[in-house]
């Protein structure tokens, strides 16, 4: 008993300090919903701007170091929830039936964005090959939970938003054998080997994922009585399952496993996917925001503008230049109009995925600092713009379609949404 008062009151700089601002925040947020909606900042930025203000750029009251062991396990379990909902929301039916624009910006648009950011890192950052391939990665993946009002407002077409939503939901996890393999290679004394990388880390990753997928979709008996709370818990903890036994069993990287189980697991049982969907979403959006919190918190504006206008650099081509050249060439062909688009090269905004892998880079990577810095410059800039231009940005493009409300049109063999 006398060692309680010490346990409660040991670190109030740490976790005491986070847990008052995320619950005060988290009050503010659902009282003032509606007027954040309508307002020029959305959630996310708040969280973001508080971090600013209670962290290193302003009152030094939430201490953070990115590389500290905190942030650094906070980290992993967002990525493990945020790949794994990403993994299990992967629609059967949205595959099959709209899976040729987003397979498009996969395969095309995704590694020349990384090619021009990279190249931007190598010849006006001064960054060696393989760190500027990283920037390149970390800048790769696009997140709407920022432009959150793009993929579920009606007004926009259903194509477009479809397109988006399955693109976010994939990039992610296809981002992460590059982003895994590069901080490898870069990180100090590591003997890194590419051909063993693949086998133990990727190939083993890939293999834990499937077989306890598989294995837990067969566990499950089918039309189930178990209550949807208790499925959605059984989801997680296939999710906690692979990445454990990935990481202790196999020394794999258990990100890739979780990534994989959930694609599995999402596609063989779609009752867990309901379940998930129904009831996780608040402890996604909880760890998506103390993430976001976490990360204001723990950067310094000033590093972040260490290399000038070298980074201003950085952060315009990776939006002006790279996402909308690497758009227009996976989309030739598509009979898309040029509206469409410009839509989708705008809205690629960069949120949790880049912040977290950011974190990582800068606990492992020898320079990972710089590289960080250019990246969480990228988000925190996303985030404003985006923020400021989701509105707007569904009046054009409902603007541009002739009714104005023409998402519940399917869409032609040509991607295009066809007109009723």
């Amino acid at each position: 008993m006398e060692n309680i008062p010490l346990l409660v009151t040991s670190t109030p700089t740490g976790l005491a300090r986070t847990m008052l601002v995320l619950g005060a925040l988290l009050i503010a947020g659902a009282l003032l919903a509606g007027l954040a909606r309508r307002g020029f900042l959305s959630m996310v930025a708040i969280y973001v701007l508080a971090g600013l203000a209670l962290g290193q750029s302003g009152l030094q009251w939430l201490d953070f170091s990115p590389t500290s062991p905190f942030v650094t396990d906070m980290t992993i379990v967002a990525l493990v929830v945020v790949l794994f909902r990403d993994g299990i929301e992967v629609d059967s039916e949205m595959l099959r039936s709209h899976w040729r624009l987003p397979a498009r910006k996969l395969v095309l648009a995704m590694p020349i964005t990384a090619a021009i950011v990279a190249l931007t890192g190598h010849f006006a950052v001064g960054l060696d090959w393989k760190e500027a391939l990283l920037l390149g990665a970390l800048l790769a993946p696009t997140d709407p939970v920022l432009s959150s009002a793009i993929v579920t407002n009606l007004r926009v077409p259903a194509v477009l938003r479809n397109s988006l939503n399955l693109e976010s939901g994939l990039n992610d996890g296809l981002a992460l054998p590059a982003v895994l393999a590069l901080i490898a290679a870069l990180t100090p004394n590591s003997n890194f080997v590419l051909w063993e990388f693949l086998i133990q880390d990727i190939g083993g990753g890939l293999l834990i994922g499937a077989v306890v997928a598989l294995a837990a979709a067969a566990l499950l008996p089918r039309n189930s009585t178990i209550k949807p709370h208790l499925l959605s818990l059984y989801a997680f903890g296939v999710a906690l399952l692979a990445y454990g036994v990935a990481v202790v069993g196999l020394e794999a990287n258990g990100l890739i496993a979780v990534f994989t189980g959930a694609i599995i697991l999402g596609l063989r049982r779609p009752d867990l996917v309901d379940a998930f969907a129904s009831r996780a979403d608040d402890v996604v959006e909880i760890t998506k925001l103390l993430v976001f919190l976490v990360f204001g918190a723990a950067i310094s504006l000033g590093a972040l503008l260490a290399d000038g206008w070298s980074a201003v650099a950085v952060v315009a081509v990776t939006f002006l230049i790279a996402r909308p050249v690497g758009i227009a060439i996976a989309l030739i062909g598509s009979k898309l109009d040029a509206s469409s688009k410009l839509f989708m090269a705008w809205f690629g905004p960069k949120g949790v995925a880049t912040m977290s892998f950011s974190l990582l880079v800068y606990e492992r990577v020898s320079g990972g600092e710089r590289i960080a810095n250019l990246a969480a410059l990228c988000v925190l800039v996303s985030i404003v713009a985006h923020g400021l231009t989701d509105i707007p940005g569904v009046n054009w493009i409902a603007s541009r379609t002739r009714d104005g409300f023409d998402s519940s049109a399917p869409a032609d063999a040509g991607g295009k949404p066809s007109q009723a």
